[in-house]
């Protein structure tokens, strides 16, 4: 696939309106009717489970250049395009309309509940950040520290319990809600994402459930978000 950067996608943009190469020029005999960069937009949003400023800084403004004819082709397979334009990200989410059976295309992600404990976490660490005007870092430790206090006292099994933790960080990567910082071993900065997926109100919510809690079942699955996660 020929190879593009963000001076030539704008010489495609002429008054508003997508334009395009002939696509038999990209590929023989192609059909499709977006441009190449579009098309790799759709692709990220599809492959889930976002696009962001930071980590795709030459799909985000095709994005926002392209909103209206990516919008329209996600609307096609029933998915509808959320773009927070302050944080810079973007993902889909499935169409709700209860008067249409409305096929699924986006699995849901099902959290059990040291999961759903470390996303919490995660997104106070995000609304702590925006606070102090800084990025949401975290570490393992830190991590790890907070899931310990839902570990039940005394538990035969630890072990176990440490493996559920570390596994719970590693889906949050699968996830791509934790991004590793370069040249450390153990820091991630939080996705913006997690503002989108749970508002401020969810979490006050669900911290007053957890924290009252008493002998969590670390086997059952308490929440899901509807996510595109492969």
């Amino acid at each position: 696939m020929s190879s593009w950067d963000e001076t030539e996608a704008e010489a495609q943009h002429i008054d508003g309106a997508v334009t395009s190469q002939t696509p038999a020029t990209v590929i023989p005999g192609d059909r499709g009717t977006l441009p190449v960069e579009a098309r790799r937009v759709l692709v990220q949003l599809l492959r889930g489970p976002s696009v962001d400023v930071r980590r795709h800084a030459k799909l985000w403004p095709i994005l926002l250049r392209d909103e209206d004819v990516i919008t329209s082709r996600l609307h096609d397979i029933f998915l509808e395009l959320v773009i927070d334009r302050d944080q810079g990200v973007a993902f889909t989410r499935q169409m709700a309309f209860e008067q249409l059976d409305i096929p699924i295309l986006l699995r849901k992600a099902p959290l059990t509940f040291i999961e759903s404990v470390l996303v919490l976490y995660l997104r106070q660490r995000l609304t702590q950040a925006d606070a102090q005007g800084d990025r949401a870092v975290v570490s393992n430790p830190e991590m790890l520290e907070h899931m310990s206090v839902f570990e039940r006292q005394p538990n035969p099994d630890h072990a176990k319990f440490e493996k559920q933790s570390l596994n719970a960080i590693e889906k949050m990567k699968t996830l791509s809600l934790l991004h590793k910082l370069q040249g450390t071993d153990e820091r991630y900065e939080v996705s913006p994402t997690l503002k989108l997926l749970f508002s401020a109100e969810d979490i006050q919510a669900l911290t007053k459930v957890y924290m009252t809690s008493v002998s969590p079942s670390l086997d059952g699955h308490d929440s899901s978000e509807e996510v595109a996660a492969d």
